[in-house]
């Protein structure tokens, strides 16, 4: 076959995607949504929602109004009317909206890392059985849940069972029965992997940990907001997450803590400060926690951080999850699609699931040259993130993304990659 006709087909195929890409835009449901988001009118290809999403142009508006009326006109009376309410309120929406949990069980409070602290400390707590000593975690879960587990375990003298993890894929329910026993105390798992973004089966482990008496944190950092979640229906005892990534919430909005409500009654998180005493402003000697979820906040509430979770979740309630999860395995599966056609030819190879149901918003794509390869897409306006070793994330936030900007990034990629 010469040149000519090869560059022919090519010329074809290229047409042919960029043709399916505008189809299922415009096809797309939610499409209408990706106007409501800052920064879509561009040709920008942003590949990294899974790290942090793109703010709706409502929060423009909605911090301007907070400065000038509610900090600048209530100033400190704004605590008594609103703000000391906003963490469980925002908190029972994301619960009703994301998270399929009752009122009364989800807090917005602190960053990631010190939520899962609490939960963690509360749920070895719970472990009265002075032979359950080990904590279950996978050797591929993000640093900090790794990091944090291996500190704890220093602090109450327990030891750690690692399920070896397989990189380009998860923890599955089998290696978790595996893993757990009369030893186990606690497990401590990531609902989507971080880097290859394999869906966890949050029930099947969820009653296999039960099963063998332990109890289970989840992290559902690259879930919430992506995949629908029914916390209370499979029985969840707790969990954390994010708010910055599929639900918009800005650099360093702050985390959530989910706590089941049969926990709740006499549970208490390490971090005592005076957000979850019973009555903050008594300011007496002595900590009596507050009932119920609230006993999980500890210092003072991050309502700036708060403000633009609001519009996501207005947003992702009229949508509603179905919708959203319909949408992402669409943009996972046309990911893949364009991986197929320009990219597996030229040495590069999927680190995700194959199988749309079995991953989350992401696709994980490794190559030896993506270090660079990820700077030069950059300063082209398309980005993805790039994960040690060799792997760059196509991160696809299902209500800002659209195909055609998927079709745009991946053909930066291809072109980047070529001889």
């Amino acid at each position: 076959m010469s040149s000519t006709t090869d560059a022919r087909m090519e010329n074809h195929d290229a047409a042919a995607l960029l043709a399916r890409a505008e189809h299922l835009d415009g096809m797309d449901p939610l499409a209408r949504c990706r106007d409501l988001f800052i920064g879509t009118d561009t040709d920008l290809s942003y590949l990294d929602g899974n790290s942090l999403g793109r703010p709706l142009k409502r929060t423009v508006n909605d911090i301007g109004t907070f400065i000038q009326d509610g900090w600048g006109g209530r100033l400190i009376r704004g605590w008594d009317e609103e703000w000391l309410d906003l963490p469980q309120a925002i908190g029972d929406q994301l619960g009703r909206t994301v998270l399929g949990a009752a009122p009364g069980q989800t807090i917005i409070a602190d960053s990631t890392t010190v939520v899962l602290y609490k939960l963690i400390r509360a749920a070895l707590a719970v472990v009265t059985d002075p032979a359950r000593t080990e904590i279950v975690l996978d050797t591929e879960n993000f640093p900090t849940d790794r990091y944090l587990v291996e500190g704890i375990a220093r602090e109450e003298g327990l030891s750690l069972r690692w399920i070896e993890a397989d990189p380009a894929a998860g923890v599955t329910p089998d290696q978790v029965r595996d893993a757990t026993g009369a030893a186990t105390a606690v497990v401590l798992l990531s609902h989507v992997a971080y880097r290859s973004g394999f869906l966890a089966d949050l029930p099947a482990i969820t009653e296999i940990a039960h099963s063998a008496g332990a109890l289970v944190v989840w992290d559902l950092c690259h879930s919430a907001g992506s995949v629908e979640l029914d916390l209370d229906g499979a029985g969840v005892d707790f969990a954390a997450g994010c708010t910055y990534k599929y639900l918009n919430g800005g650099p360093g909005s702050p985390a959530f803590a989910y706590v089941n409500a049969r926990h709740l009654p006499g549970l208490r998180q390490p971090i005592w400060g005076w957000m979850g005493r019973k009555d903050a402003f008594e300011m007496a000697a002595g900590y009596e926690p507050a009932p119920g979820i609230r006993g999980f906040l500890s210092g003072t509430p991050a309502i700036f951080g708060m403000l633009a979770m609001r519009g996501s979740l207005d947003l992702i309630e009229e949508t509603g999850m179905a919708a959203i999860r319909r949408k992402s395995l669409q943009l996972t599966a046309f990911a893949v699609e364009l991986f197929d056609a320009w990219l597996k030819p030229l040495g590069v190879e999927l680190a995700t699931p194959r199988e749309p149901e079995r991953r989350g918003s992401h696709v994980t794509l490794d190559h030896p040259a993506f270090r660079n390869v990820t700077a030069a897409l950059w300063e082209r306006d398309v980005i993805p993130d790039f994960r040690a070793p060799h792997g760059i994330r196509i991160g696809l936030s299902p209500l800002s993304t659209s195909f055609a900007e998927v079709h745009r990034g991946m053909a930066a990629v291809r072109d980047l990659l070529q001889p």
